[in-house]
């Protein structure tokens, strides 16, 4: 179930997808979600290709710091 009311404007890329080809791309930015009440510290809530948020190790990503204009056009997209 997407949780549209704890979406935040952060994003990073994915520099590793683990045996998830289908929900993660590689290179792809990705929004991240806030944390859930009991989300592990070494995960992160990512909007992923299915259109819902999912837990994936922090280590698969890299925070990115976007300009106003592309995070606009991202939020835009979903």
């Amino acid at each position: 179930m997407p949780s549209r009311g704890r979406r935040s404007h952060n994003f990073v890329v994915c520099i590793h997808n683990g045996e998830y080809d289908a929900d993660l791309v590689v290179g792809k930015i990705y929004r991240v979600v806030k944390p859930e009440r009991n989300d592990a510290a070494s995960d992160l809530r990512i909007l992923d290709e299915s259109g819902e948020d999912y837990l994936y190790p922090k280590t698969w990503f890299v925070s990115v710091d976007l300009p106003l204009r592309a995070r606009k056009a991202l939020v835009a997209t979903q």
